[in-house]
């Protein structure tokens, strides 16, 4: 396993299955965080979501029946009121978030974790959807 390659992982989503079978394409055994049993603490997350250089709000899945159920939405709350509600109920953490040597990406596209990756892809990649995103010689799709 690579210590230094992680992913704060949901297998019932679609992208975050696609993002570690990226990671794994480029022949990386990342440490799998299954997230919403393990949720990282308020400074772990916070940390993340600043070193991907995203703000809170774009960091919490405001698709999740939750966040308007708890008032998130509330444009007045604080980004510590919003990041105590998403360890509380890591659902509405947006994933996958993935850390590796090279930086820590919210990987929404699958294909942002490419940008981070620290070995190239090692053949062809096709999402579940049938996207053909990495090539038969271990390049990007063209398109992609």
């Amino acid at each position: 396993m690579d210590q230094t390659t992680t992913i704060y992982h949901n297998a019932a989503c679609g992208t975050s299955r696609n993002t570690l079978a990226l990671i794994r394409n480029a022949g990386i055994e990342p440490l799998v965080i299954d997230y919403l049993k393990t949720p990282p603490t308020v400074a772990e997350l916070k940390s993340l979501i600043d070193q991907a250089g995203l703000t809170v709000r774009q960091a919490i899945r405001q698709k999740e029946k939750q966040y308007t159920e708890l008032g998130l939405d509330d444009p007045k709350l604080t980004d510590d009121q919003l990041l105590q509600a998403m360890v509380a109920t890591p659902i509405l953490i947006n994933r996958p978030l993935v850390v590796t040597t090279r930086g820590v990406r919210l990987c929404r596209p699958s294909e942002l974790v490419l940008e981070i990756l620290p070995q190239p892809q090692q053949g062809p990649f096709t999402k579940e959807d049938g996207e053909v995103v990495i090539d038969a010689s271990g390049s990007r799709a063209a398109g992609k």
